[in-house]
């Protein structure tokens, strides 16, 4: 038996499992000993990682979900459909990592549901609240399905099928209304941010680059669980996903250098300063590198060179929203906050449990399509009926 257990260990996931054990004694100190011994948060800084990884990542890496459902159901391009499952997958789970990560940092996390009965229609926490809250129900019903099907609970099947287009509908309203609204939180403060980061059109930046981002985890995922899990990789649909992808980046940054030069804030790029620096590395990784590969029809039509620009837009997200809610604000502030080891380790947990779960779920759920894959010269990775088609040439 101990052989048998051994067998199926390897470096990743000893790794993971240290990486797991870890953020729960992180969580353990968060919860008895409270948010001032466990993070380097403090009344000039008060968010930190939780919410700029945790809850501003965390929510746009999740909009491939929404983005698929409307090419597919609203905008009835139905080529697309063989990516929903696994977007929806992301996107639940994404969600759910979230609402534990907000968990995380609130002071009395205990007071979360306060939200559902004490309304402040005023404010846009309240409306942010409502919709995850409204949009992992969604998520959920779109998912459910997937576990109807495993357990052959046909009459729920059926009913969730018949509603599933306002259900979807619903979906595409409350992902549009909180991911502009995530950026709508940092509007109130225009001069406690670094200028180059803060605008009036931040709410049109945080939806334009989720969509854009949107597109690149669905290539991300697509990659990996083809890898993994000996999944079919629709390269004919991926390719165009990429280059959907490339247009929103480039259409950001576009709007982006016409904000900044309308607001004579050009000049600050090149101040060399910390935040000129970090600002300049956000745009090289998240959109210049990105869009040069995707705009090229050869590389985007090649398996590495695909995956890597979706690495590329990704890590660039991800930097865009921890610039905005940590170095435009820590720099101006004086508040020199860097997460404290728990912060880290309690995030890195959550990535952790993600990655556990999505493989759970591709494993025991009909989330992808029972195709064989194989690489061929080129290195792409082909479905059955494109290796017939390859033979026959």
């Amino acid at each position: 038996m101990k052989n048998g257990i051994l067998r199926h260990l390897t470096f990743w996931k000893i790794i993971g499992a240290i990486i797991v054990g870890f953020g729960l004694y992180s969580t353990y100190l968060r919860v008895t000993l409270g948010l001032g011994a466990t993070t380097n948060l403090s009344d000039n800084f008060p968010w930190g990682m939780w919410i700029g990884f945790d809850i501003l990542c965390g929510v746009g890496l999740a909009a491939g979900g929404f983005i698929i459902c409307a090419i597919s159901h609203i905008f009835h391009i139905k080529k697309y459909e063989p990516l929903i499952r696994p977007a929806i997958l992301t996107a639940f789970l994404g969600y759910l990592l979230v609402i534990l990560g907000l968990l995380y940092d609130l002071g009395r996390p205990l007071d979360v549901w306060h939200a559902i009965i004490m309304w402040n229609t005023h404010s846009v926490m309240f409306e942010v609240a409502w919709c995850v809250m409204l949009y992992t129900t969604v998520l959920f019903l779109e998912f459910s399905p997937i576990i109807f099907e495993k357990f052959k609970w046909n009459w729920l099947l059926n009913i969730v099928r018949k509603i599933s287009t306002p259900i979807m509908m619903l979906g595409i309203l409350l992902s549009t209304l909180h991911q502009s609204s995530l950026g709508s939180l940092f509007l109130i403060i225009p001069t406690k941010m670094h200028a180059l980061w803060w605008s009036p059109l931040l709410p049109v930046y945080f939806y334009l680059s989720a969509i854009g981002v949107g597109f690149s985890v669905i290539i991300f995922e697509s990659y990996l669980s083809a890898r993994v899990f000996n999944k079919g990789l629709e390269m004919n649909l991926l390719t165009r996903i990429g280059l959907f992808s490339a247009i929103f980046i480039g259409v950001t940054f576009l709007i982006k250098l016409i904000d900044l030069t309308a607001y004579g804030k050009l000049g600050l790029i090149l101040a060399n300063t910390q935040e000129s620096i970090l600002f300049l590395a956000e745009i090289l990784i998240g959109t210049l590198i990105p869009v040069a590969i995707l705009l090229n029809k050869k590389l985007r039509e090649t398996t590495h060179w695909l995956y890597i620009s979706a690495v590329f837009i990704i890590a660039g997200f991800m930097f865009n929203r921890l610039n905005v809610s940590i170095t435009a604000i820590s720099g101006i502030n004086n508040a020199g906050y860097f997460p404290s080891i728990y912060e880290i380790g309690v995030t890195m947990m959550l990535v952790v449990l993600g990655m556990w779960a999505f493989g759970f779920a591709v494993k025991y759920f009909d989330v992808f399509p029972v195709e064989e894959f194989e690489e061929n010269e080129e290195d792409e990775i082909l479905r059955p009926d494109q290796k017939e088609l390859l033979a026959e040439d």
